[in-house]
């Protein structure tokens, strides 16, 4: 990254492995801060720690994920406030996941969802190309069907693949002009774990990749996380300068915690 600024800054938020109820108040409470005009726009790395199985945020919790075994394993289980189908997310040896917190305006104008998906992955395709790995960039998708269980059993526009298979997947969520969205990159994957805690889901590793499948070995999350923001900084102008919560993020985050990610009823879902 360059050391003097050259565009807008943003902050880059790289964090420390966190359980999913923390994971997911730390994005909200940054949503809430960039509505409100408090927090900056914001890029964000981190893992999970335990491993978590997180549902989209309207995703009915059935059968289609085996909480027994989630139990059984030591997998979490939480509710993002993002959309899309259920990731299974490995720590930081296995997954990089990202969040954006932004404005249409912090993105020179690209106001509706599929203009901002094609934005961030502008940015990723060009971080995974320079890690060597042969991604390439889904064009607009269109389906009849339901949305399948889980999110990598299917690719959605401007997300991306390397040989047809999904490597990256991504949700988003919006609230008038701002929007979080929240993605997985795949370094490795646990095919025994995925098969067990997604038991509907006929063959989760046919339609999936690993940057590891790929690259002929697993890259490290720090090598990664430093690759895709210097991608954000040359694809779009950007100057991210590393920086961590605010106060009022902090304290927004753990009431979050305490009163929506870490209870059963956020977790049991809408009615």
């Amino acid at each position: 990254m360059t050391d003097s600024p050259r565009g807008p800054t943003w902050r880059l938020l790289v964090t420390e492995p966190a359980d999913g109820a923390t994971n997911m108040a730390v994005d909200e409470a940054v949503w809430r801060g960039r509505q409100a005009g408090s927090s900056p726009p914001t890029v964000r790395f981190f893992a999970w720690q335990p491993p978590t199985v997180s549902l989209g945020y309207g995703q009915p919790l059935d059968r289609n994920v085996d909480v027994v075994a989630c139990y059984r394993l030591g997998v979490g289980l939480v509710r993002r406030p993002t959309g899309g189908s259920a990731i299974y997310h490995d720590g930081p040896e296995r997954e990089l996941t990202y969040s954006v917190v932004a404005s249409a305006d912090d993105l020179g104008g690209a106001g509706d969802l599929l203009q901002t998906y094609h934005w961030i992955g502008r940015a990723l395709l060009r971080g995974l190309t320079a890690l060597g790995a042969p991604v390439e960039m889904v064009a607009v998708a269109v389906s009849d069907a339901p949305a399948p269980p889980f999110c990598f059993a299917r690719t959605g526009s401007y997300e991306l693949e390397i040989g047809g298979r999904k490597v990256v997947g991504s949700a988003q969520r919006r609230q008038g002009a701002c929007f979080l969205q929240h993605g997985s990159v795949l370094l490795g994957v646990d095919g025994p774990r995925l098969r067990t805690v997604f038991p509907t889901t006929r063959d989760p590793l046919g339609t999936l990749t690993t940057l590891e499948a790929a690259l002929g070995h697993r890259p490290k999350f720090d090598d990664v996380a430093a690759t895709l923001a210097a991608a954000f900084e040359a694809e779009h102008g950007l100057t991210l300068r590393p920086d961590g919560l605010t106060p009022d993020e902090t304290t927004t985050a753990a009431r979050l915690v305490t009163e929506k990610y870490a209870t059963a009823e956020w977790l049991a879902g809408p009615a």
